[in-house]
């Protein structure tokens, strides 16, 4: 009976001990959320903006509390102005033309 509690000795992150590990980590999501908002800037900016958005607040691990990686708050930052800009573009774009011409 001695035998069945002593397997995580050897093991430590069998009994959820360290973090998972399967993800991206969050100063990864941080640097690319950054590179979508600045990538955005110049294509696609309806698309990437929000992803900009989604990947840096992820990388601040959801929320706004405690200290926040730079890249990240500057993505989610960047990221908003982008959708913002890329969203005023498509109103203007329609025009107020009735489609007549």
């Amino acid at each position: 009976m001695a035998g069945f509690g002593n397997g995580t000795r050897r093991y430590p992150r069998s009994r959820g001990r360290m973090g998972s590990r399967t993800g991206p980590d969050r100063a990864t999501l941080g640097i690319v959320g950054l590179v979508c908002a600045v990538a955005g800037f110049f294509a696609l900016g309806i698309i990437l903006g929000p992803a900009a958005i989604v990947c840096g607040w992820l990388a601040m691990g959801r929320s706004w509390a405690g200290p926040r990686p730079v890249p990240a708050l500057v993505a989610v930052a960047l990221g908003a102005i982008d959708t913002l800009l890329a969203l005023i573009w498509l109103a203007g774009a329609t025009g107020t033309g009735n489609g007549l011409l």
